[in-house]
């Protein structure tokens, strides 16, 4: 509770709150359920606020569209080493929880049946099933007591009833120490962007950098089980910086992991994080051969009033599946990469690069409209000297 500050300085208004919060009830399933909704509403407007963007907040829909892609299976042990409001573990509870599709129901084979066709069923968990649920799949780690508390909180209202957060710092550990025993099938993740680590965390890992996010996705790439599945968020400035760490870091995951799938979101994802970012998707365990790239293009600009849908999403995931050219998606061989920067930059084949150039007149009359606010200005300020002079 060390970042949490009490400013209620009236004892009456105190016993108020203690009141009108003894008066809530989310003891059944419904009361839950609709408790949750409220506090991820409160978590999105942190989000919102500007100041902390991407902190606490990961937009709803690019979850669950990360999730569809990696698809998580019960037994899976899910990991999120920045857990913040723990969004991605929250949500790939609800995609796991959803009642199994068994498939076709075989017709009988004892008749011939030719009027009856297979129909699709589902059947609940089993309660061996929701107890691996809530104990041994979910983990995460949070370096901020208010994240830390937001983000165990809200697993509770989700119905994950005793969540396996640890308050720690993740980049304290040193990454030469993982085991096999510490390894995870799963990782979801959306890594702080833009933080600076002091150099005695950058000794914990084999590429140094002060950049939090690199830091992270080394820890990833680590902690990762061979065969295991991620999908990380992080700046779009990882596919092409060029310094010794990005070159270094962009050529371990290639080598240690097949990237089979870039998503390049466009500026307003975050809102208030002000910086453009990629999804990467990856196995560990076999090198990269080829990396499907797909570029959202969307025909309006993100924001607080505007912000990003599931339906945005949809042909990703349905392109996805194959690995499908199209307008907005194309393959790239890694023999085509440069094997010296490594540099994965998104540049879509099919768009070609065209300035639109605007008409003479247009640009003159721009011109005149702009000397004439400066004449209009140049004349103010004669008049607010003169006037000075007057006074004195």
């Amino acid at each position: 509770f060390s970042e949490l500050k009490n400013k209620i300085q009236s004892g009456y208004n105190l016993r108020e709150v203690v009141n009108l919060i003894d008066e809530l009830r989310f003891r059944s399933h419904k009361e839950k359920h609709e408790m949750s909704h409220l506090y991820e509403g409160k978590i999105k407007n942190m989000g919102n606020a500007g100041r902390n963007g991407g902190e606490y907040y990961t937009p709803r829909p690019l979850i669950k569209t990360i999730i569809k892609v990696v698809s998580p299976e019960i037994g899976n042990k899910i990991y999120d080493g920045a857990v913040g409001s723990a969004g991605f573990l929250c949500e790939a509870f609800n995609y796991l929880k959803k009642p199994v599709e068994t498939g076709l129901k075989p017709v009988s084979t004892k008749k011939p049946v030719s009027t009856k066709k297979p129909v699709s069923t589902k059947k609940p968990l089993s309660t061996r099933d929701m107890s691996v649920l809530q104990k041994s799949t979910f983990y995460g780690k949070e370096k901020k007591s208010l994240a830390y508390i937001i983000g165990t909180m809200n697993m509770i209202l989700h119905g994950i009833e005793a969540p396996n957060i640890v308050h720690t710092n993740t980049l304290s550990e040193n990454i030469s120490d993982i085991q096999e025993k510490d390894r995870y099938d799963v990782i979801l993740a959306n890594p702080p962007f833009g933080g600076k680590e002091r150099k005695e965390v950058q000794q914990n890992f084999p590429i140094k950098t002060g950049e939090t996010a690199f830091l992270f996705l080394q820890h990833f790439i680590k902690i990762l089980k061979a065969g295991g599945h991620a999908g990380v968020v992080i700046k779009n400035t990882f596919l092409s910086n060029t310094d010794n760490a990005s070159i270094s870091l962009r050529k371990t995951l290639l080598e240690s992991c097949n990237l089979h799938t870039v998503l390049n979101m466009p500026s307003g994802t975050f809102t208030g994080a002000g910086v453009k970012t990629v999804v990467l998707f990856f196995e560990k365990g076999a090198p990269t051969r080829k990396i499907w790239f797909y570029q959202l293009n969307l025909d309006r600009n993100l924001g607080k009033t505007n912000p990003l849908n599931e339906d945005d999403l949809a042909e990703f995931v349905k392109l996805q599946k194959k690995k499908e050219n199209s307008g907005n998606s194309w393959s790239v061989d890694i023999k085509d990469v440069d094997q010296n920067t490594f540099d994965l930059s998104v540049k879509n084949p099919n768009k070609k690069d065209e300035t639109v150039l605007r008409e003479p007149k247009e640009i003159l009359a721009e011109i005149s409209k702009l000397d004439k606010e400066s004449a209009v200005l140049m004349d103010n300020l004669q008049l607010i000297i003169e006037n000075g002079k007057a006074n004195e």
